[in-house]
């Protein structure tokens, strides 16, 4: 039987190639490298931080061509919720879609909380007086006014993102530039003694660290899956967006990375008390072009950050509506404002959220909170896509996919030996803060939800399974298979 996707419900696929690797990587080049650039410093404990970017990458490439074959083959609204619906019903009803949305209730407003500490770190630079207790209320003043423009529609929303898409790619083009201008060779690729020391349990922690916070700049690498019901020709467009902007971002992330270590001494970005280990990109431009140059800079880093938030909720808060709107979820999420015609509960809920995890990375620090939300999204997201993958090629073998992972399986073991290093060297990168307890206690928690939900909604294990392979059934879609 032919596979294609079934009926978009509405939506155009009006989203070519080029505004898929646009919108793909606007999501993942936010405040992320601006902050964590003296955080991997820190983990490698050296300019070989480098590595840090690099594995992130090779682990975004591996994970990316899972989420590119089930993307091309499942291209609907929804993203991970829809291929985890198909490939676990056959045992477990809908509980890993369910447990998906649970988790991502929990680590994409974590996500916007590490934008929002960024926020008010760079916002110290301009006002180094600034107390913690004054940071604090400032970060939260953010949260709420994002939440109260979001809340009353915003129109025109595609123009606004643009406009602050162009001003992130400044920021990131500025202090790169500035950079290059002053570049010290001997800065950037002098190492410490012992700094490839592979044979030691120190250099494997920093590295499953370094690619913990590598693979936190990359995420949004699969945006565009998400909207796969408003994609050109998705069996082609959806990989090459994801391939393309992984690589991009790279490009990106190393010449940043490079540039500033070849400008601040790294010693610098792992003191706590120099402006380098929270404002490195301010710091670079008032090494190399003075203070004016850097505290423009600092503002338009400052929009950024709030951009990340902003577009971060506005997408995030939907996750919830589009599952319980197809009975994945708790019916009251998929209602909408009765004027605005905006997902309220869900946006409110992930507010709510992004405050909390804002409040535990200011009295915490930001590499904890990138710890639990990577901890958190490993095993319902990560993990279980990389098994959904193999559950449908062996469950569906007729479904159709216009693009195959190549080299299949291996992608899928680099990924899943990525995300267990990083899952498996969570608690100790964190001494004390318990992220792997924490992540499981959290999926336990949705296990419980579940059980509460699917007694309400009486499906499976309160009712019968409902086994639904639409993508099989569907009519064949007007558009060419990609090459493989």
């Amino acid at each position: 039987m032919s596979g294609s996707p079934p009926p978009t419900g509405g939506f155009v696929r009006r989203v070519g190639l080029f505004q898929a690797t646009a919108i793909n990587m606007s999501q993942m080049c936010g405040i992320g490298p601006f902050v964590t650039i003296p955080l991997m410093v820190a983990a490698f404990g050296g300019p070989q931080a480098i590595m840090g970017f690099v594995a992130g990458a090779v682990l975004a490439l591996a994970d990316g061509l899972i989420w590119a074959e089930l993307g091309a083959a499942m291209p609907g609204s929804g993203g991970s919720y829809v291929y985890l619906r198909q490939a676990f019903q056959y045992r477990s009803g809908r509980l890993m879609p369910f447990l998906f949305v649970w988790t991502a209730m929990l680590f994409i407003p974590l996500i916007m909380s590490t934008g929002v500490v960024g926020f008010v770190q760079y916002l110290g630079y301009l006002a180094p007086d600034m107390g913690r207790t004054t940071g604090d209320l400032i970060g939260l003043g953010v949260i709420v006014l994002v939440v109260a423009l979001l809340w009353r529609g915003v129109e025109h929303i595609a123009r606004i993102t643009a406009v602050m898409w162009a001003v992130m790619i400044t920021s990131v083009l500025l202090v790169i530039v500035a950079a290059a201008t002053d570049f010290s060779a001997h800065l950037a690729f002098t190492y410490p003694a012992h700094a490839f020391q592979l044979t030691s349990s120190h250099f494997w922690v920093g590295f499953a660290a370094g690619l913990t916070i590598g693979i936190y700049d990359y995420l949004g690498y699969n945006t565009t899956a998400y909207m796969g019901a408003e994609i050109k020709d998705p069996g082609r467009t959806l990989p090459r967006s994801i391939i393309f902007s992984i690589l991009g971002i790279m490009a990106i992330y190393l010449l940043l990375q490079i540039g500033t270590l070849g400008v601040v001494d790294w010693h610098r970005m792992s003191d706590p008390g120099d402006i380098a280990s929270t404002s490195v990109a301010s710091a670079v431009l008032e090494e190399t072009w003075g203070r004016g140059a850097a505290d423009t800079v600092t503002v338009l880093i400052l929009i950024t950050a709030f951009a990340s938030v902003f577009t971060g909720l506005l997408g995030g808060s939907r996750v919830p509506y589009d599952a319980a709107r197809e009975r994945v979820f708790f019916r009251p999420y998929a209602k909408l404002h009765p004027r605005h015609r905006f997902p309220m509960l869900g946006l409110a809920t992930m507010g709510v959220i992004t405050a909390i995890g804002f409040l535990i990375g200011r009295h915490t620090d930001l590499a904890t909170l990138i710890q639990l939300l990577t901890t958190v999204m490993v095993i319902v997201q990560a993990l279980a896509q990389i098994v959904a993958l193999s559950v449908l090629r062996r469950r569906q073998p007729g479904l159709r996919r216009p693009y195959r992972m190549w080299l299949y399986p291996v992608p899928s073991l680099v990924a899943l030996i990525g995300w267990l290093t990083i899952y498996g060297y969570a608690d100790k990168n964190s001494p004390g803060r318990h992220p792997i307890e924490w992540s499981l206690a959290w999926l336990a928690l949705g296990c419980v939800a579940f059980v509460v939900w699917a007694r309400l909604e009486k499906v499976w294990p309160f009712g019968p399974k409902e086994v639904s392979e639409e993508y099989l059934t569907g009519p064949a879609p007007d558009v060419e298979p990609a090459a493989t």
